[in-house]
């Protein structure tokens, strides 16, 4: 069998966060001993990643000085000259200071709301520096547990402002940003603003600078909700609004696993594979982006743990791009796709210049089509859904 490697034309890329999560959950202290963010780099350009991200508080601790915010960013930055890694995107933490309890850009006191935008602001001065191109925003805080509490039209206003506010800076300081969005259902607040790829999109609409919005969806935030990852995206892409993709894996609506990627519910990672590998409008790639994980390793793993989950993201995803490849290739599939008709879906149900009139005239259309016939016809949706399995268990 095959062993690809990466490269770093894949674009694989980690959060500082990822690898260097230190595995406290809510009911149990660390495994892990802290991860210095320079070995990070290191480690992760020798399994051939090609980026890493973080935020603001992962590369520099909450609180720390102006000097000494310059020497951690020094030493990060050596790194990355030494690793040749690129840093394509950066978020900012609003979530794990006791500051943020009530909310952060959507927070019901002002001043936190201001501090919020300042800190936000401070990293994406840092972000242009290191040459990034997007900037995340989660809002794990943004939300609520008690809806009468939080004024939720109002709390839109003040997300809307954020967003056109901070647009506007980048625009203004030349920055070359823009942003995604990162919908999630719930966790850490019971009930997340903004919490689905389709509440995130109708929010972007109503922005001043809605092209320079788009989204960030994390496969387990769709999975959370019991929602379709891969139609998800397929959204996001048909809108011009795929930023960023946060890939990891889930077990159903349950709490964020952050598994493996395709440790989880691997016919969806097959399904997503192949959607951002082959379903641009020629079957070539539809997102040129970052390959970004955003998993955990698991908790009852050591150091050298932590390397191997974090290549087995990567050989995982190569794996299916494979797999893909050759069921996009095969002739029998060819042949099922075209046999349900899949192809003709590109197909414009209006003919090139035809109105409604002509359809209305059109007998076969309605008053001369049988119904009853149509009905009968299979969809030979099972021949397709089993020859993707065979391909995705290495059977063809």
């Amino acid at each position: 069998m095959s062993t690809p490697q990466p490269t770093r034309e894949d674009k694989f890329s980690f959060g500082l966060w990822t690898v260097g999560w230190p595995a406290r959950d809510p009911f149990g202290d660390t495994t892990r001993p802290p991860l210095d963010p320079v070995e990070s780099v290191h480690r992760l350009a020798e399994l051939g990643a090609y980026g890493v991200t973080f935020h603001d508080d992962d590369l520099v601790p909450f609180g720390t000085d102006g000097a000494a915010r310059e020497q951690h960013i020094k030493r990060f930055r050596a790194a990355l000259e030494e690793t040749g890694l690129v840093v394509p995107m950066l978020t900012t933490n609003l979530f794990t200071h006791p500051v943020f309890k009530e909310g952060a850009l959507t927070a019901n006191d002002r001043d936190v709301r201001r501090f919020a935008m300042r800190k936000v602001m401070r990293n994406m001065d840092l972000a242009a520096e290191l040459g990034a191109r997007t900037y995340v925003l989660w809002g794990g805080r943004e939300g609520a547990e008690i809806d009468t509490a939080k004024d939720l039209r109002a709390a839109l206003d003040r997300y809307r402002e954020v967003l056109d506010t901070l647009a506007q800076y980048s625009a203004d300081r030349g920055h070359g940003l823009r942003f995604a969005l990162e919908p999630k259902p719930n966790e850490p607040r019971g009930d997340i603003f903004l919490p689905t790829i389709g509440h995130a999109l109708a929010f972007i609409s109503t922005l001043e600078h809605a092209e320079m919005v788009g989204v960030n969806p994390e496969v387990g935030h769709e999975q959370m909700s019991n929602l379709n990852f891969t139609h998800g995206i397929a959204q996001a892409l048909w809108q011009g609004k795929l930023f960023h993709i946060d890939l990891n894996g889930q077990h159903g609506p349950k709490f964020d696993q952050d598994l493996v990627f395709g440790h989880g519910d691997l016919l969806s990672a097959f399904a997503t594979v192949d959607l951002l590998e082959n379903g641009g409008p020629d079957g070539g790639p539809a997102y040129d982006g970052p390959r970004h994980f955003d998993y955990k390793p698991l908790r009852t793993e050591d150091i050298d743990g932590v390397w191997t989950s974090a290549a087995a993201n990567m050989r995982t995803y190569l794996l299916l791009r494979e797999r893909a490849a050759a069921f996009r290739a095969d002739p029998e599939v060819v042949e099922a796709l075209a046999a349900a008709r899949v192809p003709e879906l590109a197909t414009p149900t209006l003919a090139a210049g035809e109105t409604y009139d002509d359809l209305l005239a059109d007998r076969s259309a309605f008053e001369d089509f049988d119904a009853e016939a149509a009905g009968r016809r299979g969809a030979g949706v099972e021949r397709i859904a089993q020859l993707a399995v065979e391909h995705l268990l290495g059977a063809r």
